[in-house]
């Protein structure tokens, strides 16, 4: 039959639980700076990121790394 699974130690149990922390964190983060931010300052719909910040990490990683438009101080 299928290989049985062994469950997680209690060190693996930590690691998971504050790598669901950091990508839940991650999230809301994004989406409260969507919130705030004016559409003009966003690269694209902002409904288009919200269902992109779904994509597990890469959503918010994208977000902060290429969809926001910088400032540029005068």
């Amino acid at each position: 039959m299928g290989k049985q699974k062994r469950p997680l130690t209690a060190g693996e149990k930590v690691v998971l639980g504050i790598a669901a922390g950091v990508e839940f964190s991650a999230k809301v983060a994004m989406w409260r700076d969507l919130k705030k931010r004016p559409a003009e300052q966003i690269r694209g719909p902002k409904w288009a990121w919200v269902l992109g910040s779904f994509v597990n990490t890469i959503g918010p990683v994208a977000y902060f790394g290429w969809g926001r438009r910088r400032h540029r101080h005068r």
